[in-house]
């Protein structure tokens, strides 16, 4: 790939179209020409009862006999049905609302626990259409390699990535420990290879530092165990004398909301921490536990960025109109959607967008994010030489 080349945002091709098409075509006929029989066992994927489904499948119908009739190859029914799945949920235009099969699910709660096994040691996300470095990891394969933070990922093994998703470049670049993995960035318009051997991740969801009577407390990612361990972490801070926290949610894309709200009942004492808005289940808000609120007068800023997102705006956005902590850095990304999780058969799980969060003054967080009190941008330069203006900023308020 040389300088000149163009590029441009990722974005479904007409191939990709058509096979969707096609799957979605056979899928409506084989369903079509058996349902009676079939609905008591499919209905539930689409999250349908036989009162309820008003779809018309006989166009498909239509299709299908005559595909089936007519294509010169095999049409494998199960393989129909996995696809169409896929494709009844991606219909929806809704990047949240997603099918995940039996390897995809296993890996998402792999994900979701820190159970990353072997790798680079990156962060990356979406940016500018591709997915890029966000930042590496301390004494990690990457980072002593000279992977930088803003990089494009481009190849994996001389395979091209840079048109695929986060998810899925993520599990090439995983694998077994000690193995190599050779992965190409897009620097400047440069291309730059790295050979690396990959190596067991440390992840912890929280970790606490202390510089002076500060406490910074990061938080990578909402899990079963995060609001245990910073609840943990504040038991602490007495002894130490601890007068300002500081918590960082910089990168931390999500989890539970229950792990989130764990986090803020340490400042927030049974009051409303959240708003939910939905077409199917009504509204409703979530409070925070009661008795538990023993940083409720601490001194405390928060620092957030474009990739904090989900729970860890729920905790920003409250903390903020609460007027509980002072708000630093970047946008927040705007993802204020609650996501239910059901499972389907064959260990596979369907993730609906359900309805959206607002914080506790009705302020939406879907699209929107959460604007901080006090703006200080982070550039890549920053973070590759190791500078944190924000954390700077942060210690002197």
């Amino acid at each position: 790939m040389n300088e000149n080349k163009e590029w441009r945002e990722k974005k479904v091709n007409l191939s990709s179209a058509i096979i969707i098409g096609f799957v979605l075509a056979v899928l409506g006929g084989v369903v079509g020409a058996n349902w009676n029989s079939w609905f008591g066992g499919f209905g539930p994927y689409l999250g349908l009862s036989s009162r309820s489904s008003s779809v018309n499948w006989s166009a498909l119908d239509e299709v299908y006999n005559r595909l089936a009739g007519s294509y010169n190859g095999e049409i494998s029914e199960s393989e129909v049905i996995e696809g169409a799945k896929r494709g009844l949920t991606e219909s929806l235009g809704d990047v949240y609302t997603v099918y995940m099969d039996a390897e995809e699910t296993a890996d998402f709660y792999d994900d979701l626990h820190g159970n990353v096994g072997s790798g680079i040691g990156v962060e990356m996300g979406l940016r500018d259409g591709y997915v890029r470095v966000l930042r590496t990891l301390p004494d990690n394969p990457a980072r002593e390699a000279g992977i930088l933070a803003g990089d494009i990922l481009y190849k994996v093994d001389d395979e091209e990535v840079y048109n695929l998703s986060t998810d899925e470049i993520a599990k090439k670049v995983r694998g077994e420990e000690g193995t190599k993995v050779t992965v190409t960035v897009v620097r400047d318009g440069e291309e730059k290879s790295f050979t690396m051997k990959r190596e067991t991740i440390n992840n912890v969801s929280a970790y606490v530092e202390y510089s002076g009577s500060t406490a910074i407390v990061t938080v990578t990612r909402f899990d079963e165990d995060t609001g245990t361990m910073v609840q943990g972490f504040a038991r602490e801070f007495a002894d130490k004398g601890v007068k300002k926290v500081i918590l960082d949610l910089r990168g931390n894309g999500g989890g539970y909301v229950s792990a989130a709200k764990d986090l803020l009942s340490l400042w927030i004492d049974g009051e409303t921490i959240l708003l939910q808005k939905s077409k199917h289940f009504g509204d409703s808000e979530e409070k925070a536990n009661s008795g538990k609120a023993i940083l409720k007068d601490m001194k405390t800023v928060v620092l957030v960025n474009g990739s904090t997102a989900s729970a860890s705006e729920i905790v920003a956005g409250a903390l903020q109109d609460y007027e509980k902590a002072t708000v630093v850095g970047e946008k927040t990304y705007g993802k204020g959607v609650v996501q239910n999780l059901y499972d389907l058969s064959g260990g596979t799980v369907l993730k609906v967008t359900t309805a959206e969060w607002y914080t506790p003054k009705d302020r939406s967080i879907n699209g929107e994010g959460i604007t901080p009190d006090v703006e200080v941008e982070r550039s890549y330069e920053d973070i590759n030489a190791m500078r944190d203006p924000q954390l700077d900023k942060a210690k002197k308020l």
